[in-house]
């Protein structure tokens, strides 16, 4: 009772989980976002297309057994794209299984027209995307057609995603065809598919901006999180060999060899405007 005045309590949601409290959102989430709307010289050539992998689950079991209303972060997801949309690629949205994409709606930014025009757009391939099987059948011989793979955060990139065998192939098709990979905030737990089956971790090595788990530790506090996190995402990557460049969720971006990251919702314009300039110049 004490933490619902103080706005402190996770609201209960009718499926029995909970979204962030009042103050969380308050903190947490814009009604618009800081997307700058840059008139890049559009692509041209072959490879315009980007695989986007979304996550198709919305509740993730916290360590004290409460359900966390999650899914895709729709600013992670939403504004880079605007960028890559505005520098001439095109997309393919995929879930694991062709289930509908699923957002963290409580985060929309109501009041961004950029967002809520793509949003729009691409609401029916959202509501109907291709299964990760049908597009390792349909594309895997063809990835001269192809600039990057992205997989946008969200507490949800957590769910399934980093145990599929498809999202590992997919991750593994596009570093061997040296495609871009790229993703923010908790989108990263993608990477540990890679590592199924006893393979090796691609990334190790590398340098990549991934939401701290220091972070996700602090946020129940708030009602962010119902519960603390079954897993530690950055700890994680730091075990398989990766060298996590940010200790905060900021708007710190990263670029090592074909992998570009992101730290937090506060980075997705600026892994957007990287991202598109990086596709531009790379693949000219």
């Amino acid at each position: 009772m004490l933490k619902k005045l103080l706005g402190i309590a996770p609201k209960l949601e009718s499926d029995g989980s909970y979204s962030p409290s009042k103050l969380a959102l308050k903190l947490g989430t814009v009604s618009k976002s800081d997307f700058e709307n840059i008139s890049y010289e559009k692509y041209k050539g072959s490879k315009k297309k980007i695989l986007v992998i979304f996550t198709e689950q919305k509740n993730m079991k916290m360590k004290n057994g409460k359900l966390f209303s999650t899914g895709n972060h729709p600013i992670e997801a939403l504004v880079p794209m605007l960028h890559l949309k505005n520098a001439g690629f095109e997309f393919d949205i995929a879930t694991p299984t062709g289930k509908p994409v699923v957002f963290e709606m409580w985060a929309f930014p109501e009041k961004d027209e950029y967002v809520q025009a793509i949003y729009k757009e691409l609401k029916s391939s959202f509501e109907k995307p291709m299964k990760l099987g049908d597009f390792i059948e349909n594309s895997f011989s063809s990835p001269a057609s192809y600039a990057a793979v992205f997989v946008p955060g969200g507490h949800g990139a957590m769910l399934g995603i980093p145990q599929d065998e498809n999202v590992g192939r997919i991750l593994n098709w596009a570093h061997q065809n040296d495609l871009f990979t790229v993703s923010l905030c908790h989108g990263p737990g993608s990477f540990l598919a890679t590592t199924l089956n006893k393979q090796p971790f691609i990334y190790e090595g590398y340098n990549m901006a991934v939401f701290p788990d220091s972070v996700d530790k602090q946020t129940p506090m708030i009602g962010y999180l119902p519960g603390h996190m079954p897993w530690a995402l950055s700890e994680e990557m730091k075990r398989l060999g990766a060298n996590i460049v940010n200790t905060k969720s900021d708007k710190t971006v990263c670029l090592d060899r074909k992998l570009i990251t992101g730290a937090s919702p506060l980075a997705s314009n600026e892994l957007g405007k990287l991202t598109a300039t990086t596709l531009l110049k790379e693949l000219k």
